[in-house]
């Protein structure tokens, strides 16, 4: 959305923080949402849910000095009406306008942007290895990553630069030293946080095979082979060459009783090849996905968590409110792990979603070859991950 000065509205609405309206959600309560931003913005990524009714009219058809009623159509007058906007500016006017013509009305502090600020920790209570695990949840793009805790020490699996601090400070809560921090291959969604927590003295890993695609400050990092073992207390992460969604793409194994498998598999669909291959080496990358799968990780104990990167609106929480599942109920539930090489990569290269948002920059960040500071990075993931298959055809009924 381009500058605006946005005028006085004669009354001022009340502002709702983010995460109290994330709890409305999660607490399904009916939520009327009137999304302000331009109609591509909106239908790249919104908030969404079952108890969600979201209306987009763009913020400059409330910018005339005699606003049509026809503006107002869409919009319901009983109950309230929570304004979102990119930035909190716009929603704020526009809250005020709504107010003024009756309407009970709020508008979202910060807008998307206070909503990409989100970050939850859950505790994954379904672990039943040595130590702690804690899953960290990102609503606004899906991203999950994982904190490993035991005996005073700490490592972050998959970290997002955005939280640098929070890593940090949720070990220390721990009573534990945060040791790695370990990325389970060059993402293409989000900025890695593990050069960030390196100036903080954590030991930043990334798989060897990850580094040969051209990183550019290899000497500051640690290379992780397949087989490599980093232990943080009694617990042993053990580093499994995972390849299929990127070359380099390389799953963690936890207390021998978590995956967590990037973007590899996730508990509700399985990778896309091309975001590294482009669509030229696709199907290679889904061939190798399946061997992957079938060798790698369908051979692991049916009780073996499943952890991946990220989650989905198709996915369903665990009891615990994790999105994690076991191998064996993945194994009954979804198709794409029973079918034979063909079959599956015919399914997985027929409906891939749109590439995420500035993924080719994201790239390059994560690699070491452009330098951004925060306000950039952060910029640069906003949106959805993108990184799966098409969710519509790979689960079983």
């Amino acid at each position: 959305m381009a500058d605006v000065d946005f005028p006085e509205p004669e009354q001022s609405a009340p502002t709702i923080e983010p995460k109290a309206l994330k709890q409305r959600i999660d607490d399904g309560e009916s939520v009327t949402l009137l999304d302000v931003r331009t109609g591509s913005d909106y239908e790249e990524w919104h908030i969404d849910g079952e108890t969600v009714e979201t209306i987009n009219v763009p913020y400059y058809e409330f910018l005339d000095d005699d606003i049509g009623d026809g503006v107002f159509e869409s919009i319901p007058d009983g109950g309230t009406v929570t304004v979102i906007c990119a930035k909190g500016e716009a929603s704020e006017y526009i809250a005020g306008v709504l107010k003024d013509r009756g309407y009970d009305a709020e508008s979202v502090a910060l807008g998307m942007n206070g909503w990409a600020e989100i970050y939850e920790a859950v505790e994954v209570s379904g672990y039943d290895g040595p130590g702690t695990v804690v899953q960290y949840q990102r609503p606004s793009s899906g991203c999950l990553g994982y904190l490993v805790v035991d005996d005073g020490e700490a490592a972050v699996i998959d970290p997002l630069r955005a939280f640098t601090d929070r890593y940090l400070d949720d070990a220390k809560e721990h009573g534990a030293d945060l040791r790695y921090a370990l990325d389970t291959h060059v993402h293409a969604d989000h900025v890695s946080g593990i050069r960030a927590l390196a100036e903080a003295s954590v030991e930043a890993v990334l798989p060897a095979a990850a580094i040969d695609r051209g990183v550019e400050d290899a000497d500051d990092l640690t290379g992780a082979e397949d087989g490599d073992v980093f232990t943080v207390g009694d617990v042993e992460i053990e580093a499994i060459h995972t390849p299929g969604h990127t070359t380099g793409m390389t799953s963690y194994l936890v207390g021998d009783a978590l995956l967590a498998t990037g973007d590899g598999l996730f508990v509700e669909s399985v990778a896309r090849p091309d975001l590294e291959a482009g669509d030229a080496g696709a199907e290679d990358a889904a061939q190798q996905l399946y061997e992957t799968l079938q060798e790698r990780i369908l051979t692991l104990s049916d009780d073996v968590l499943i952890a991946g990167g990220h989650t989905s609106d198709a996915a369903e929480p665990a009891a615990d409110g994790t999105y994690t599942a076991t191998l064996g109920d993945l194994r009954a539930e979804m198709d794409a792990l029973s079918m034979d090489e063909a079959d599956f990569v015919e399914l997985i290269l027929a409906d891939m979603p749109p590439r995420p948002a500035n993924y080719e920059d994201i790239i390059a960040t994560n690699l070491g070859q452009h330098r951004i500071d925060d306000e950039e990075a952060f910029s640069l993931e906003l949106g959805p991950n993108n990184c799966a298959a098409s969710q519509d055809s790979l689960a079983g009924d």
